[in-house]
């Protein structure tokens, strides 16, 4: 069935939002916050591992790294686009106008939860990859692999950040949902080069996620976003 690796996503970020919420209860302000600066350190060290996977060959002379031209162009063009869009606003209006429409006005954290977990499960190749196979030939093992990951990451910043974790979901259901029914249309874009460029660039994206968990949103990671799609671009370009 075609699109049902991102119902299952869709789902499992639903579900581990209601537990994390639900385990949220039995710990106090105390144990959330030293659980969200653990989700914080874990988020920069996968962004790192990621990185530095993509950034790294190893020779015969030793490690060799690569792809710096690459970052540097996507995040300048990227981040300078993303702010003209000011995509960081937008999310955090979307995330305000869902605060209200679901009843968590007095929900603090609520927009705040919401965009950071929203960029934690929608950043990487994992899902346009996932997508793309699910769209073609309805194999959702990827989505399904990503799903259960999904779970357990939004079951934790839930438990520690509150209610707007959970719906993480409606993003990924809309990203994920339209790479597959585009799926033949994006599929011949999606070389080993753009795949490898847009893995790093997201890697780097999660790790400013991480700093953002840790450091109190020091970072408008939305606003780096369009970075993605210029890396996808300067792998054509042969950069």
């Amino acid at each position: 069935m075609v699109g049902l690796g991102t119902i299952l996503n869709v789902a499992a970020i639903v579900a581990g939002g209601l537990i994390g919420l639900v385990f949220s209860r039995a710990i106090s302000a105390r144990y959330q916050q030293t659980l969200m600066q653990a989700i914080g350190v874990c988020v920069i060290f996968v962004g790192i591992g990621g990185a530095v996977q993509e950034m790294m060959t190893v020779t015969a002379d030793g490690l060799q790294s690569g792809g710096t031209m690459m970052v540097v162009i996507s995040y300048a063009v990227g981040s300078l686009l993303g702010e003209w869009i000011d995509l960081e606003r937008r999310m955090e209006q979307f995330g305000t106008w869902l605060k209200i429409k679901t009843g968590n006005a007095r929900e603090k954290q609520f927009v705040d939860a919401f965009v950071t977990a929203s960029l934690t499960v929608c950043i990487g190749a994992m899902a346009i990859v996932g997508a793309i196979q699910d769209g073609l030939s309805g194999d959702h093992s990827t989505l399904a692999l990503k799903a259960m990951l999904d779970m357990v990451i939004i079951c934790v910043m839930s438990a520690s950040m509150g209610k707007g974790c959970l719906f993480a979901a409606i993003p990924v259901g809309i990203l994920q949902g339209a790479v597959t029914l585009l799926a033949r249309a994006i599929q011949p874009l999606m070389t080993e080069a753009a795949l490898a460029n847009l893995s790093l660039t997201g890697s780097i994206l999660i790790f400013c996620v991480g700093i953002n968990l840790l450091w109190e949103k020091k970072l408008k990671v939305a606003n780096m976003l369009p970075s993605i799609v210029v890396a996808v671009v300067l792998a054509f370009a042969g950069i």
